[in-house]
């Protein structure tokens, strides 16, 4: 933590000081974690492109970084091809058929802890899935030749950070109420020193049965049998069947301009894209980078915006095949000049006068993010989670993963909040065979029909912001994208109307902002952003130094 705050606040006193990101020409992989990263780069150099890159580094991730990355869990991927196509994967946990409105509600009317820790938690894990759909549209390598490299990492161990080996021991409460959580990841309370080989020998024989059959073992297969069995022993709402239909979807990412910029990003069910679009369009009409990085005036009018979008979010967004989302409605320039000139330029509006918007009509944290470019032009983002960190703290008995908690994305409550401290309405009521809203954007930008920056976060709410905020500091205040991922950030989600805040902004500019009338609460590291630059025919790899991530090209 010493070491974030120095960094920030260096980057606040000395913007002028740009720090380097990783420079390449023929390919580039950001990832939170080195081996993971190690894994994309060697998958590049053997003729893959970046697709099978991003395919061995989200199944690389799920043996070295297992506080997110997963075979458990569910997520978004964004590929933009060299010949301009582009597509968004939507692998997300989907509710399981057993699952109904008020299944966390007691019989006083409270909110369990059942949506977040426990077998009951899980939604349908759509990893596996999505990835293999991703590689056979795709990609050009093998299945097993992207497959293999995970199944050996946890076969034959990695040697553990001082970072993971710590966050092992300090999320043993919780893991260890589980056989297999207390037995694989905590070694029964002998826990793993920094250095130690981390050898994860059930889930790499997991990883072997998909790497030789294929997806068809997850979801159908020995995988499958084993996990509908442990849910069936444990009280879990995952079965057979559910397994056995879950469908990875192909949708059509959202567009849009921002100075000129074209915006490809994510649609629903991510509540990010929607929200990024909107925030920049708000934004894009007023003269709020005039004063500068940093400044009460800039994160003044950021904030209003990011506040006001996380009101329409709380109302309006849900699943598509389940709810008619308003896009256009909430991307309808009117709105956005509405909202434009309902803020203050002076003042904050307080969370208790922003409503929802009202439509007469509808239409037709712990997680991770990391991007990858090839020499070809093909880029990808892709972020996914278990939700929680370490997911809902189920290891599933003899298969050697974690299960996601994502249940608690959708709204066990409507009109209450969730882990996040998110309200969330009807549209994210719990229904079976529904896909939780998420925060997960990935984005790309583009100047001139070019790539100019891949972008993505963890972080549950604060993703969308951390997005943003990475994406004006490079096309407004023209920060290289290590300088951009650096800077220190802040977020709003309108409620609690709290505007949180990372070290690295004077206490001046704390003052002013307090008598604009926001209330600040500083707060640590915020998000983790793996970005990618194109400039001059280099790429250039940002890892974010909140987590320890890695760069790697060649």
């Amino acid at each position: 933590m010493r070491r974030l705050v120095l960094l920030l606040a260096i980057a606040a006193s000395f913007p002028a000081w740009a720090a380097q990101p990783v420079r390449a020409k023929n390919g580039m992989v950001v990832s939170v974690e080195e081996h993971a990263t190690e894994v994309g780069v060697k998958v590049l150099r053997a003729g893959g492109n970046a697709i099978d890159a991003a395919v061995a580094v989200g199944f690389a991730l799920a043996v070295t970084h297992p506080s997110a990355g997963n075979l458990g869990g569910g997520g978004f991927m964004l590929v933009r091809l060299a010949d301009g196509r582009t597509a968004f994967l939507d692998f997300r946990e989907r509710a399981p058929a057993g699952a109904s409105r008020n299944m966390y509600i007691d019989a006083n009317g409270k909110a369990t802890e059942d949506s977040t820790v426990g077998y009951r938690a899980s939604g349908v894990p759509g990893t596996v899935r999505g990835l293999e759909l991703a590689s056979q549209k795709f990609g050009k390598l093998p299945w097993e030749q992207v497959v293999r490299p995970a199944a050996e990492l946890a076969s034959k161990g990695y040697s553990l950070s001082y970072s993971q080996a710590n966050s092992l021991r300090g999320n043993a409460r919780g893991m260890d109420r589980f056989a297999d959580s207390k037995r694989v990841f905590l070694r029964d309370g002998r826990f793993y020193e920094p250095g130690e080989i981390f050898v994860q020998s059930d889930l790499g024989n997991t990883l072997d049965r998909i790497a030789r059959l294929g997806a068809k073992d997850f979801y159908e297969g020995e995988t499958a049998q084993l996990l509908a069995k442990d849910m069936q022993e444990h009280g879990g709402l995952i079965t057979l069947a559910d397994l056995k239909n879950y469908k990875a979807i192909e949708r059509k990412p959202l567009t849009g301009k921002y100075r000129g910029y074209d915006i490809i990003t994510s649609p629903p069910p991510s509540s990010g894209g929607v929200g990024i679009l909107q925030m920049l369009g708000v934004l894009e009409g007023t003269d709020f980078a005039k004063a500068g990085a940093g400044s009460a005036a800039s994160v003044h009018y950021i904030t209003e915006a990011m506040r006001h979008f996380f009101a329409d979010r709380s109302e309006h967004l849900g699943d598509p095949d389940f709810v008619k989302v308003p896009l256009t409605a909430l991307l309808d320039p009117a709105y956005i000049l509405k909202i434009r000139n309902s803020m203050d330029p002076e003042k904050a509006t307080p969370s208790s006068q922003v409503h929802a918007a009202v439509f007469t009509g509808h239409e037709s944290n712990e997680t991770t993010h990391f991007s990858v470019a090839d020499a070809l032009g093909n880029i990808v983002s892709m972020t996914y989670t278990l939700n929680g960190g370490y997911g809902s703290k189920v290891t599933a008995t003899g298969l050697g993963f974690l299960l996601n908690n994502e249940m608690d994305d959708f709204a066990p409550k409507p009109g209450e909040a969730n882990m996040y401290g998110l309200i969330q309405g009807e549209f994210n009521a719990i229904q079976a065979g529904k896909t939780p809203l998420s925060s997960m954007v990935p984005t790309i930008l583009m100047r001139d029909g070019k790539p100019f920056a891949v972008l993505g976060s963890p972080g549950g709410p604060t993703i969308i912001n951390t997005v943003l905020e990475v994406a004006i500091n490079m096309i407004d205040w023209k920060m290289n994208v290590q300088d951009a991922v650096n800077w220190p950030r802040f977020h709003h989600q309108w409620l609690p109307d709290e505007l949180r805040m990372e070290a690295g902004y004077s206490p001046d500019t704390v003052a002013l902002l307090t008598q604009r009338g926001y209330v600040v609460k500083r707060v640590g590291a915020q998000g983790e952003c793996a970005a990618i630059g194109f400039t001059n025919g280099w790429l250039e790899g940002a890892a974010d130094p909140r987590s320890g991530g890695t760069a790697g090209g060649y």
